[in-house]
């Protein structure tokens, strides 16, 4: 009865988004060693998994660069399980940052790759977010974006972004677009550069 006053980051929901950013079907579509492949990483880079959830892309990159890799939520619960799995898995490059959408605690020109990855959708306004992202990449450094492009009804969850909509965003933000993918017939990834 009194599980209406939970906190604001949804923690009674927090099971099932687990399960989902953990899911076999999710590797399967997008593995993120098969994203990771698509940006041309290299081992200084500095990187930011902004909305980093359980580490789905976080703990992978952290193995492919020696530079640090920020795994930035808003839900603490989310940066244990990527510590947990980082110490388990012997990785020590990962740093984990408790933070809201409003407030990058990262230096201006400071990341070569930003990974934001269905999160983007959830942030509204989204231009000054996008604004903070870009300061914290160096020039030419790159932006990933992952969204689900909505299909049919809009459902009661937060709404999607379209492709074509997301495009705009980043253009709008002074980037730009440089790659599209699309790994399946729901999901899209942009890569935009500063």
């Amino acid at each position: 009865m009194h599980n209406e006053h939970k906190n604001h980051q949804g923690s009674k929901h927090h099971h099932g988004k687990v399960s989902y950013l953990e899911s076999a079907k999710r590797r399967e579509e997008l593995s993120p060693e098969k994203l990771l492949s698509l940006i041309p990483l290299k081992a200084t880079d500095r990187i930011l998994d902004f909305g980093a959830g359980t580490g789905y892309f976080s703990i992978p990159a952290a193995k492919l660069v020696n530079g640090p890799v920020y795994a930035m939520d808003i839900d603490e619960s989310m940066l244990e399980i990527i510590a947990l799995k980082a110490q388990q898995q012997h990785i020590t490059n990962i740093v984990p940052i408790h933070g809201s959408d409003a407030e990058l605690l990262l230096p201006e020109a400071s990341i070569d790759v930003a990974i934001a990855s269905l999160v983007l959708h959830e942030i509204e306004p989204l231009a000054p977010v996008l604004n903070q992202i870009k300061k914290v990449l160096k020039d030419s450094g790159s932006l990933v974006c992952i969204e689900l492009e909505p299909k049919g009804q809009p459902s009661h969850k937060a709404p999607r972004i379209t492709l074509a909509g997301m495009e705009r965003a980043l253009v709008d933000a002074g980037m730009r677009i440089t790659q599209k993918h699309f790994p399946t017939d729901s999901l899209y990834v942009l890569i935009a550069q500063k």
